[in-house]
């Protein structure tokens, strides 16, 4: 069954927007054909734009992402202000980019024209993100739907309007799944990848144990030449987390290709933070290559290795390089 997003775009004080996504939310639950959930901004506090695309190196940005990758369509609802969409909805669009592609969206908007003007430029952002917008629209002119140009009271021709608005959303949410397939597992992958980020900088030895396979085989920059199996790829992080007080993991340029239940990337990664000594450093980057397996429908890294470029003059690793 497919599961559509009812995004409520405003986060501005005194908001209309609670009580029209609650009345979208409550003529979708009549249906039998599809799972509804609210999606509040408010609860996704998202800072301006501080991501380049696919990366991820902040918390909110990849809880933001694990949200929208759950859904196969959207409803936004969306007020109107100064002839444009909320500054909060646009940049929490901008924000993510693979999450957003080959879903269907729908929009039922408000304001003194009914939100009109903000869900033609919401269009063109869409169509940008490959977003496949349905043709139905939901207006709701402040004058005649709300009571006292404050409470919610839809005219029966809106009501229509909705339901036709979610048909259209449901119908091409299913029709675009074969589309969306081929990057479901890259999607998983790099939120998989990006709980690793959450592990480390938590220094969650059980939630990274969550991550990787038994038989897990890791060549580190650490010695031995290899660490064999989960348990010993546990004892290297622990030897790294014993040596800092506080820690932070960056992840640039994660490439990934998948094929079955068999997939492999590869990106640049530096473990930075304050030592125990109190002594602040930037680490290195270095380069580290990823091999995951899908074990019972879930994926878990089979194999890890990162390495430094040498210098075959001196016969030392390279370490301040920057990609």
């Amino acid at each position: 069954m497919v599961k559509i997003g009812i995004i409520l775009g405003s986060t501005r004080p005194g908001r209309r927007g609670e009580q029209v996504a609650r009345w979208v939310a409550e003529r979708a639950a009549r249906r039998g054909d599809a799972e509804f959930e609210v999606v509040d901004l408010l609860d996704h506090p998202l800072p301006h734009l501080d991501e380049l695309p696919g990366e991820y190196l902040h918390a909110h940005t990849r809880a933001w992402s694990q949200t929208i990758t759950r859904f196969d369509g959207f409803v936004v609802v969306t007020p109107e202000y100064n002839h444009s969409a909320p500054a909060a909805l646009k940049n929490a669009l901008d924000f993510l980019r693979d999450e957003w592609r080959n879903k269907a969206i729908g929009f039922v908007s408000y304001g003194g024209v009914g939100g009109a003007r903000a869900v033609e430029q919401l269009r063109l952002v869409c169509g940008a993100l490959d977003l496949a917008d349905v043709a139905v629209q939901v207006t709701l002119p402040l004058a005649t739907e709300f009571e006292n140009l404050a409470t919610l009271k839809p005219g029966e021709h809106n009501v229509v309007a909705l339901d036709k608005l979610l048909d259209q959303v449901v119908a091409w949410s299913g029709a675009l799944g074969p589309l969306r397939s081929t990057s479901t597992d890259e999607d998983e992958l790099r939120a998989h990848v990006g709980r690793i980020v959450d592990g480390i900088r938590a220094k969650d030895l059980d939630a990274l144990g969550r991550l990787y396979s038994e038989d897990v085989v890791s060549f580190d920059v650490q010695p031995p030449l290899q660490h064999a199996g989960v348990d010993a790829k546990l004892k290297n992080w622990s030897e790294a987390f014993d040596a800092f007080e506080e820690l932070d993991y960056e992840v640039r340029d994660l490439t990934l290709t998948t094929g079955g239940t068999v997939a492999f990337g590869h990106c640049f990664g530096r473990l930075s933070g304050t030592l125990r000594n109190g002594i602040a450093t930037d680490g290195m980057w270095v380069r580290a290559t990823f091999c995951f397996r899908k074990i019972d429908g879930s994926w878990l890294v089979t194999h890890d290795q990162v390495s430094v470029p040498l210098d075959i003059a001196t016969g030392g690793g390279v370490t301040d390089l920057v990609p």
